[in-house]
């Protein structure tokens, strides 16, 4: 089984995709779970911890907007535990949010420098184009298998 970060981090379309082909997902909504049902943060979902804004900072500078540092609180750690991604560009709204555009730039970035096994894709506007959609993803997971994915090496490890 492979760590799969998904970009929109927040798509349960792909969550479920990749769950379903025998893979972990790594997605915010399971991170933002943990904090909703952590006891002692009070008003959900403004539920952060005086050390969220400072994970933030190891992704994105001071001078970055507080957006994008919080969603690196989130998805930072993530994309660390990642053997593999998936990323969708040009989602429709309700495929998941993309938050803002800083922080796709910033995901991107980190991403293509992580040198792990990646799967670039275009959102599907068409019913041939989705189905074509969930076979490249299920190609590309089923690859994975066959991949040696090391799980010491933070920096990436995909051969």
């Amino acid at each position: 089984m492979v760590k799969v970060f998904i970009y929109p981090s927040n798509s349960l379309i792909l969550s479920d995709l990749v769950d379903r082909f025998g893979h972990e997902p790594l997605a915010v909504m399971h991170e933002i779970g943990k904090k909703i049902k952590t006891a002692g943060l009070d008003s959900p979902p403004i539920n952060i911890t005086p050390e969220d804004p400072k994970k933030g900072l190891k992704y994105a500078a001071v001078e970055v907007p507080s957006g994008v540092r919080g969603r690196m609180s989130l998805l930072g750690p993530l994309l660390e535990e990642a053997q593999a991604a998936i990323i969708v560009t040009g989602p429709d709204i309700s495929f998941g949010c993309m938050g803002c555009a800083r922080t796709n730039e910033l995901i991107t970035f980190l991403v293509r420098a992580k040198k792990i096994p990646k799967l670039d894709l275009e959102y599907p506007r068409t019913e041939e184009a989705a189905k074509d959609f969930v076979h490249q993803i299920h190609e590309f997971l089923a690859g994975l298998d066959n991949i040696k994915i090391s799980t010491s090496d933070k920096t990436g490890g995909g051969e």
